[in-house]
């Protein structure tokens, strides 16, 4: 089971995250925290000073983070460019001219699986059936539209 540590831990590296922008991020919702305090959550467990992040802290920033990659209703952003944003404040290591990034490596047909020899005479995996429409067909519509109150009464 995830701990609110290892989850706080995974979106931090996920979204490319330094302490001092995650600071910036938690007062988006009034939530005042130090660096130094950050820095325990990611501590390992068995350091003196590891401290377990609380479920207040992660709701926190949580909730701070929609508002930092979305913005509000008045001022609404798009999240990749949020995202590009953090992904340029990364400084490039010396000796390289360009960021590390993750390439795909070009499939070889001629390398099997692990557990099988490579065989030429396996015909090749299908691929899976769709269904064509027409661009003038009209999309059939399953669910009508419903309108949710959730539990308000409307009273004007």
């Amino acid at each position: 089971m995830m701990t609110n540590n290892d989850i706080f831990k995974k979106l931090r590296v996920a979204l490319m995250l330094r302490d001092d922008q995650i600071v910036e991020i938690l007062e988006l919702v009034d939530f005042r925290i130090t660096k130094s305090e950050l820095g325990a959550f990611f501590r390992d467990e068995k350091h003196e000073n590891y401290m377990e992040c609380g479920d207040q802290v992660l709701r926190n920033f949580l909730n701070a983070l929609v508002i930092h990659l979305r913005g509000t209703k008045e001022n609404p952003k798009n999240p990749n460019d949020v995202l590009a944003k953090h992904k340029a404040q990364i400084p490039v290591k010396e000796g390289t001219s360009e960021r590390a990034e993750f390439k795909a490596k070009p499939r070889d047909e001629e390398k099997s699986r692990g557990d099988e020899s490579p065989s030429k005479s396996k015909p090749a995996a299908k691929k899976p059936f769709k269904k064509q429409f027409s661009k003038g067909a009209p999309k059939i519509q399953v669910v009508e539209k419903v309108k949710f109150n959730f539990g308000k009464n409307k009273k004007s």
